[in-house]
C-alpha cells in the first residue's frame, strides 16, 4: 500500500503542485520503502517471530518493486501527464500481431527477474534467520515463483503466440 501511496503522491505533487524536485525525491523513495519492509520483516523474524504468508509476501514486495516498478512509474507518470498536464494520451499494450507477443514476453521477463530477485532474497533470508522451523512456512514461496512463472507464460507470451497463429490461419 505504501508503494502506491507514495506514487500517488509524488505524481500528484508533480503535476498538481508543480512541485518537480519533492515529486522526484518521493519517486527515489519507492525502493526504499520495500529495502525498510524487508528489514523490518528480517528483524521481526529475527526476534523469534514464526514465519507466515506476510513475510514471504514482505519479500516478494522488492522483487516487484525492482522489476515492475520503474514500468510502473512511467506508464502512471504518463497517466498523471496526460490527465492533469496535457500531455499525449498514453500508449497502451499491444493487442494484437507480433507486438502484442514482444509486450507479453517484456512483462513475463519483468515477472521472472522479479522472482529472481525475490528468490535470492529468501534464500538471503531464511539464512539470515537461521532457524528451519521458525521459516518453514517461506519455502512456500519458492513454489509460488515458479507456478507464477509458468501460469504467466502460458497465458502471456504463449497465448498471444497462439492467437496470432490461429488469426493468421483464419485470415488465409
Amino acid at each position: 500500500v505504501a508503494f502506491w501511496a507514495v506514487l500517488i503522491l509524488a505524481l500528484s505533487i508533480r503535476y498538481i503542485a508543480r512541485r518537480e524536485r519533492a515529486s522526484r525525491t518521493l519517486l527515489f523513495l519507492l525502493p526504499v520503502i520495500d529495502v525498510l519492509l524487508l528489514a523490518f520483516t528480517a528483524l521481526d523474524l529475527k526476534a523469534g517471530t514464526q514465519a507466515t504468508f506476510a513475510h514471504g509476501l514482505a519479500v516478494a514486495y522488492l522483487g516487484f518493486t525492482l522489476a515492475f516498478g520503474p514500468l510502473i512509474v512511467r506508464r502512471t507518470d504518463a497517466w498523471f501527464a496526460h490527465r492533469f498536464a496535457g500531455g499525449p494520451r498514453p500508449e497502451g499494450f499491444a493487442t494484437r500481431g507480433w507486438p502484442a507477443v514482444q509486450d507479453d514476453l517484456k512483462l513475463w521477463l519483468r515477472c521472472v527477474l522479479a522472482w529472481a530477485v525475490t528468490l535470492v532474497l529468501l534464500w538471503s533470508l531464511i539464512n539470515f534467520i537461521g532457524n528451519d522451523a521458525a521459516t518453514r512456512p517461506l519455502q512456500l514461496w519458492y513454489r509460488i515463483a515458479v507456478g507464477s512463472t509458468i501460469v504467466w507464460f502460458l497465458l502471456g507470451p504463449l497465448w498471444s503466440l497462439l492467437f496470432l497463429s490461429w488469426r493468421r490461419r483464419s485470415d488465409a
